[in-house]
C-alpha cells in the first residue's frame, strides 16, 4: 500500500503550482515548484504539509490579506480531503494577528478538508473570542461548519494539543453541544459523541448531568449519548450503565471459559468460548466486553478493552458465546513475547479470566 505521505507527491505539487500561478501570475513557477521538491522523499506526511505551508508563505505576497485572497481561489482548484489542510494550516501559522480575517477563512476552508487543527491555535491565543465565534458556527446551515464548532473545541483532539481550559471547565463547550445533539448529519453527530467521550475522561459526573437534560428518545440524540459514553461503558462505570438500564449486578453465571490454543505465534488466532446462564425470572440487558492484557517490553502489562456483545438475555436462558481474535503487530501496538491474560467483563464486572502465551516470529 502506498504511504499516506504520497498524497503530497510530485503530481500534487505540479497541480498546486499551476493553481497558484493561475490566480497569482507574479509567481515564479519554476522556483516555487523546485522549492517544494527540496528533500521531499525524506519528509513525513505532516512534515510535507507544514513545509508546503512554509513555501506558500515564502512565495505569496507579504500582506496577509492579499495572500488569503489568493488562497481563497486556489483552494477551489485543488483536491478536497487531507491535502486541503494546507490552507487552514497557513491561517493557523500566519494569521493569529488577524482573527477576524482568519476565522472567516477557516470557516470557508473547513468545507474542503477541515480546519479543526488550525482553529485550536486561535483558541490558544484568545479563547473567549474564538469560542464565541464557534458558538455561532454550531447553528450554521453547512454541516462542515457545524462539525468544526464541535471538533475544533474538543478537549482531547487526536494529533493535536489538549485544550487545558476545556479539560478544566468542560461547561465552556456546553452551548455548542446543546445545539448539536440532535444534528441530522452523522458527520456532526460523530464529532459530538467524540467530544463527549473526551469529557468523560476527567468529568464523568458532569457528562451524565449534561446528557440528562437531553431528549434521549430522539434517535440522533440517543446515538450520540451511546457513542459518547463508550469509554465509561467499557470501564464498567456503574452510573453510566444505569443510564442504559444495565444492572450492575446481573443474575447470571459464567461457565466453561476456555481459551484455545493457549500458545500462539505473532499473526496467529486464538478463540475463547464461554457459556452465560441466566438465573433471573425476567429478561436482563447484558453488555459483554473483554480485556486483553498485553505484555509490555519493559515488563508488566497494558490492558486494552474490546467490545464483544450487547443483547437482552431472556429469563433462564443459557447461551454459548465464542470470539476469534488474531494477534498481529500494529503501528500503535507491537506484540511482545510472554504470558498474556484475557478478562471477561459483563455489565462492568470481571466474571472470568484465562491466560495464553505469545511467541514472536
Amino acid at each position: 500500500m502506498e504511504p499516506l505521505k504520497e498524497m503530497f507527491n510530485v503530481s500534487y505539487f505540479k497541480k498546486l503550482t499551476s493553481a497558484v500561478s493561475d490566480v497569482y501570475p507574479l509567481l515564479d513557477k519554476k522556483k516555487f515548484f523546485n522549492h517544494m521538491m527540496v528533500d521531499l522523499d525524506a519528509k513525513s506526511l505532516n512534515e510535507r504539509m507544514r513545509y508546503t505551508t512554509l513555501v506558500l508563505r515564502n512565495h505569496l505576497p507579504d500582506k496577509y490579506k492579499s495572500a488569503l485572497t489568493i488562497l481563497d481561489q486556489v483552494i477551489q482548484k485543488m483536491p478536497t480531503g487531507y491535502t486541503a489542510l494546507v490552507f487552514p494550516d497557513y491561517v493557523g501559522q500566519y494569521g493569529l494577528d488577524h482573527p477576524t480575517l482568519s476565522l472567516k477563512a477557516l470557516k470557508n476552508y473547513t468545507r474542503y478538508g477541515s480546519s479543526e487543527f488550525a482553529i485550536r491555535q486561535f483558541l490558544l491565543k484568545d479563547f473567549d473570542q474564538t469560542i464565541h465565534t464557534m458558538y455561532t458556527w454550531a447553528g450554521d446551515a453547512d454541516h462542515h461548519v457545524r462539525r468544526l464548532s464541535s471538533e475544533g473545541s474538543r478537549p482531547r483532539l487526536p494529533w493535536s494539543f489538549k485544550l487545558d481550559v476545556v479539560i478544566k471547565k468542560p461547561e465552556l463547550t456546553a452551548p455548542i453541544l446543546n445545539l448539536l445533539h440532535k444534528d441530522t448529519e452523522l458527520y456532526v453527530r460523530k464529532s459530538v459523541a467524540n467530544h463527549l467521550n473526551d469529557i468523560s475522561k476527567e468529568h464523568p459526573d458532569y457528562l451524565l448531568n449534561l446528557i440528562s437534560t437531553w431528549d434521549r428518545d430522539h434517535d440522533h440524540t440517543a446515538w450520540i449519548i451511546k457513542h459518547g459514553c463508550r469509554t465509561l461503558i467499557k470501564k464498567g462505570h456503574q452510573k453510566t450503565l444505569s443510564v442504559f438500564n444495565v444492572l450492575a449486578d446481573p443474575k447470571i453465571i459464567v461457565e466453561y471459559f476456555k481459551i484455545n490454543p493457549t500458545k500462539i505465534r505473532t499473526g496467529e488466532c486464538l478463540d475463547f468460548t464461554f457459556t452465560i446462564r441466566s438465573l433471573a425470572n425476567n429478561n436482563q440487558k447484558i453488555i459483554i466486553d473483554y480485556i486483553v492484557y498485553y505484555v509490555k517490553s519493559g515488563g508488566g502489562s497494558s490492558p486494552k478493552v474490546f467490545k464483544l456483545k450487547e443483547f437482552e438475555l431472556k429469563a433462564k436462558e443459557t447461551l454459548t458465546i465464542s470470539k476469534k481474535q488474531r494477534f498481529i503487530d500494529f503501528s500503535t501496538r507491537v506484540l511482545n513475547p510472554g504470558l498474556h491474560k484475557i478478562e471477561l467483563q459483563i455489565n462492568g464486572k470481571i466474571m472470568a479470566n484465562g491466560t495464553f502465551s505469545i511467541r514472536t516470529m
